[in-house]
């Protein structure tokens, strides 16, 4: 294809140096996590890898502002509406992402964007950034990975990280989802509680005041449906398969409260599920 000209298109280019952290020994290792999930529905297509000197580089698909960016741009609030169809769509990406055996390790209004503006995927959603994906099942027997707990690992963002990152254990689809419902409180009430805190043990006061923030306290000014999605991921067991459907379906229930008209919702949900009934029951951490 020419470098310019009618057949052009624009993409974008992400450089890791040689001797970045992860790539002593090679290409990155989010070039793995990559080839392993073939282009699912929600992420961006890569379509060139390779050595440029003292560079990897890797060439994907231009895509538009993050969640981050439109959250700054409509002063730091977000209708439930739009937050109910970023969660729909997120659910359905990170089932997706989940059934090609990997977590992300990193969901947060940054890594979320939205397709190029002015184009037909301008309100579709894509996950980007897989540089902290890990396998959370070895694909060859279908087993989940063993459970493992180390305090001095730590990975992931403080502000939307799961209690159990903090706390060092191993990764799980339970903790993209826990903090992917970090995400949607604060897209929605522009903070969270644990905010603020500075210093060499900031991981562990933002753990301790996670752990301390009930689903009714960090939710109080949120539609309902937002406070049971929490109170399931936080209860999901190390192993245990989410049910992603029962999980969008939730927002599904506020969409139809607040009226929304499926021809123009400010987010696609085309690769949500369906909905399910509901059905809760509790679980222990």
């Amino acid at each position: 294809m020419s470098a310019t000209g009618p057949g052009a298109v624009e993409v974008a280019l992400k450089f890791e140096h040689r001797t970045s952290k992860g790539c002593h020994y090679g290409p990155p290792y989010e070039w793995t996590a990559y080839n392993a999930i073939g282009g699912i529905h929600g992420f961006p297509r890569v379509h060139y890898k390779g050595r440029q000197g003292d560079y990897f580089v890797m060439v994907m698909d231009m895509l538009g502002p993050s969640l981050w960016d439109v959250w700054n741009n409509k002063s730091h609030i977000m209708s439930v509406e739009m937050v109910s169809c970023i969660a729909i769509e997120a659910i359905c990406i990170l089932e997706k992402l989940h059934s090609k055996g990997y977590v992300h390790g990193d969901v947060k209004p940054e890594n979320f964007l939205l397709g190029t503006p002015g184009t037909p995927e301008e309100k579709k959603l894509f996950l980007v950034d897989l540089g902290l994906a890990t396998k959370w099942k070895d694909i060859a027997t279908g087993r989940h990975v063993k459970y493992d707990q180390r305090s001095d690992v730590f990975r992931g963002t403080f502000r939307y990280a799961s209690v159990h990152a903090h706390l060092g254990r191993t990764g799980s689809r339970r903790d993209d989802l826990e903090s992917l419902a970090y995400t949607l409180v604060f897209l929605l009430r522009g903070c969270l509680p644990w905010q603020g805190y500075q210093g060499d043990n900031k991981s562990f006061l933002v753990c301790k005041k996670k752990m301390a923030t009930f689903p009714v306290s960090l939710c109080c000014f949120c539609p309902h449906p937002f406070r049971k999605f929490v109170e399931y991921v936080v209860n999901l067991k190390f192993d245990e398969e989410p049910d992603y459907a029962k999980c969008a379906s939730l927002f599904h229930s506020v969409l139809s409260v607040v009226g929304s008209n499926p021809d123009v919702r400010p987010i696609n949900t085309d690769g949500a599920q369906k909905e399910r009934p509901i059905f809760y029951r509790g679980r222990s951490r």
